[in-house]
């Protein structure tokens, strides 16, 4: 059940070890490196010019400028032989070529959020290619759509519409700093999720540079890899290199609240409500909850603090209405609204109300922590009992930030067969929950406190979330679920996590990459596997077995009892 032959697999760890003993101590294979890259790539701009290796005075610059958690930025962290920071896909397309040819891997990262930084380390020689420098965004607002190109922000991309239209948005996450190469192609979710679903569900073309080194669009590459890629990780099958975007219509005014309440504020009572009613509101409402331990009002107290943050896609006396019908116990007042319009709803979430909306062009975060962060849907409301569970689990971080950031599903997610893509949490998920633990301070000792309480949460979630499989999300990745051994993505192995992630959706992936991405060239600790060649004919031949066996027992019957049976019915 490998992904490849055991010639195969000789040959690859021989290649992986020879690479990395040449890598080290060959300047001519470097060379010979340099010079493929130079041959393949056909642009006014010399690939040369966007190259940086360890010898460069900026290559430290470039490589920790999209760095998004501080757990990857020690001196131990594996670090590329090359970064490519390619201005034209011939420059991707040569590093593709390239880099097959030599027997590095490639990391592909476009803001560098990938919560295990699978999009910029890895334990084998490899390169990454950064693709920063390409984020051009086009929005045609007659055609109600945009091209933009994978290096761009969902920042860039929100300031991009709002320069062209006042009515349009597009229903992707919330951080502005998170690159689009990503982000569509694990699914994508913000505060429209409930009224137009996922940011690739509404994708309606792309382009990806295959194993081949080959661009390829929609038709092109087909149905299948067009499926795989949103809501699939476009890491296992290419390098995204834009994406077409369906604009979605978004009224002139919008209203947004930020309401707290703690547990002597019946932030318990509440909570148990809104996982009652929060799937079953109107689709144009979203409120997630943001749940965290705080200081009390003594000195030396700590409670729990429940924050809704909410897009209403309408007036203050809509939202009122359905708030005082559905989820009264909020006890939200007009005091609490404000009117505003759909991008400058972006800038609240963001935490960026009143400033210039140019702000979310900058790709920079405001500040960087270490972090762990993990996953879970839920189908049934956490009873009473098992949310003063948590509070205690709450009540023990130290010197950390630790949340739960509660989105509610339902809407136009209850409307989207789990097959339509690889994101399968659709009809039956109440809300998604992902935990986070965050800090400072550095030391292995200080980081594997913060990680074991994040699995310690984990662990005690169990008996209230979805079974058979658990399932998570693929944006909030998690290699505590599982990982792919070095050189071999074993189709047994990445099963375990990938049941969790995609679901009934895993085998069709899987069968995808066999198909554009046989030798399994793109593959990091979570990618998809191809199955082995023994994989894909043995059900052939145990089909062709079986049909020969039934014609042998056929003849051997005819020709041993025929002639009794023929007389014994005369």
């Amino acid at each position: 059940m490998g992904s490849s032959s055991s010639a195969e697999t000789y040959i690859l760890v021989f290649t992986l070890l020879f690479s990395s003993v040449s890598w080290a101590a060959s300047s001519s294979v470097h060379q010979n490196f340099l010079q493929c890259l130079t041959l393949n790539s056909n642009s006014s701009t010399p690939i040369t010019k966007v190259l940086y290796t360890p010898k460069n005075s900026s290559y430290e610059t470039v490589l920790d400028f999209s760095i998004q958690n501080l757990r990857f930025t020690s001196s131990c962290t594996p670090k590329p032989q090359i970064i490519v920071t390619p201005l034209h896909v011939s420059h991707i397309q040569a590093a593709v070529i390239c880099s097959k040819k030599y027997g590095l891997q490639i990391r592909a990262r476009s803001g560098g959020h990938d919560y295990e930084g699978l999009s910029y380390v890895s334990e084998v020689p490899f390169i990454i290619v950064d693709l920063l420098e390409l984020r051009s965004i086009n929005v045609d607002v007659e055609d109600g759509s945009a091209w933009v190109e994978a290096g761009a922000t969902l920042g860039e991309v929100y300031y991009s519409i709002a320069n062209k239209t006042a009515i349009h948005g597009f229903p992707a996450g919330i951080c502005p700093t998170v690159g689009v190469g990503g982000h569509l192609s694990g699914g994508g979710y913000g505060t429209l999720l409930r009224k137009y679903g996922l940011a690739a569900d509404n994708i309606i073309d792309a382009y990806i540079v295959d194993s081949n080194g080959t661009l390829l669009n929609r038709e092109s590459m087909g149905e299948d890899l067009f499926w795989a890629i949103r809501g699939g990780g476009g890491a296992s099958f290419g390098i995204i290199v834009s994406w077409k975007i369906k604009l979605v219509p978004v009224p002139s005014t919008v209203t947004v609240f930020r309401v707290t309440r703690t547990l002597e504020q019946d932030a318990e009572k509440i909570l148990l409500k809104w996982q009652q009613v929060a799937d079953k509101l109107h689709e144009d409402l979203f409120i997630r909850v943001y749940v965290q331990a705080v200081n009390g009002s003594q000195e030396g107290e700590r409670t729990i603090s429940s924050t809704y943050e909410s897009l209403f896609l309408g007036n203050t006396s809509g939202l009122l209405s359905l708030m005082n019908e559905s989820f009264p116990e909020l006890g939200l007042a007009a005091d609490d609204c404000n009117e505003t319009s759909w991008i400058e709803s972006v800038l609240y979430f963001a935490g960026f109300s009143g400033q210039p909306l140019d702000v979310l062009l900058n790709r920079s975060q405001t500040s960087k922590n270490y972090f762990k962060n993990k996953s879970d849907f839920l189908k049934e409301p956490i009873p009473e009992t098992g949310l003063q569970g948590i509070w205690k689990l709450f009540y023990q971080v130290k010197n950390a930030t630790a949340l739960m950031i509660i989105s509610p599903y339902g809407g136009r997610m209850n409307e989207i067969p789990e097959t339509e893509t690889p994101f399968p949490h659709r009809k039956g998920s109440l809300y998604s929950i992902q935990y986070v633990v965050a800090w400072l301070e550095e030391g292995k000792k200080v980081s594997k406190r913060h990680i074991d309480w994040a699995r310690k949460l984990h662990k005690y979630m169990a008996p209230y979330v979805s079974k058979s499989p658990r399932a998570a999300y693929l944006n909030y990745r998690d290699l505590d679920l599982g990982r792919n051994k070095n050189g071999n993505t074993s189709y047994a192995q990445a099963s375990i996590w990938g049941l969790k992630y995609y679901k009934i959706n895993f085998n069709r992936l899987v069968q995808v990459k066999t198909k554009v991405d046989p030798s399994n060239f793109f593959r990091n600790e979570q990618s998809i596997p191809p199955l082995s060649s023994w994989k894909i004919i043995f059900p052939f031949l145990k089909k062709l077995f079986f049909e020969l066996l039934l014609k042998w027992c056929m003849v051997y019957f005819l020709q041993n009892f025929g002639k009794s049976m023929h007389s014994f019915l005369e």
